[in-house]
C-alpha cells in the first residue's frame, strides 16, 4: 500500500489534506459510537465529560470542574445538578472552604464512571489492524498529536 514515488509538494499538499479529511472521518466515527455509548449508561456528553473529570478519590469544588471543563461555572451547576439527580455525585461542604460545595463521586458514580472509561476505550475501529499495523499508527498518531494542541485538548 505504500506508494515507492517520492510526492512533489503540489502532491503533498494533497495528500496531507487527503489524510486530514480520513482523520476528521475516524474522528467523527468514533465520537458517533461513544455517544451511543454514553447514550446507552443514560447520560449526555457534556455530563459524562463531566463525570470522566471527577476524580472518585477526591471530591472537587464544582469551581475547579468549571475549570477544568474550560467552562463557566453556571454551566457546571446544571452538569452537577443531573449528576446529582442521578445519583452518581453528591454536593457536599467542602472542608478547604464551607461556603462552597465539593462534588464527591458516589459508589453508583465510580460503576457508571468505570463504564464511561470502556465506552471511551472503545477500540472496535481498529479491529481491522494487524498488531504491526496498529504499532504504526500509534507511532504516527504520537507523532503528530503534539502539534499546537494544548495537553488539555488531548485528554477526554
Amino acid at each position: 500500500m505504500a506508494h515507492s514515488i517520492v510526492p512533489t509538494a503540489r502532491d503533498r499538499a494533497g495528500l496531507a489534506g487527503e489524510t486530514m479529511r480520513r482523520i476528521l472521518h475516524v474522528a467523527a466515527a468514533v465520537r458517533h459510537h461513544q455517544d451511543e455509548g454514553i447514550a446507552a449508561l443514560g447520560l449526555t456528553p457534556a455530563v459524562a465529560r463531566a463525570l470522566h473529570q471527577l476524580d472518585p478519590d477526591r471530591p472537587l469544588p464544582a469551581r475547579d470542574l468549571a475549570e477544568q471543563l474550560g467552562c463557566d461555572r453556571s454551566n457546571v451547576t446544571g452538569l452537577a445538578d443531573k449528576l446529582e439527580q442521578a445519583g452518581l455525585v453528591e454536593r457536599r461542604t467542602d472542608p478547604a472552604d464551607r461556603r462552597q460545595k465539593a462534588l464527591v463521586v458516589t459508589g453508583r458514580g465510580r460503576q457508571v464512571r468505570d463504564r464511561l472509561r470502556q465506552v471511551m476505550s472503545d477500540s472496535r475501529l481498529l479491529d481491522g489492524l494487524s498488531t504491526d499495523e496498529l504499532a504504526t499508527l500509534r507511532d504516527l498518531v504520537l507523532k503528530i498529536s503534539d502539534g499546537g494542541c494544548p495537553q488539555e485538548c488531548g485528554q477526554v
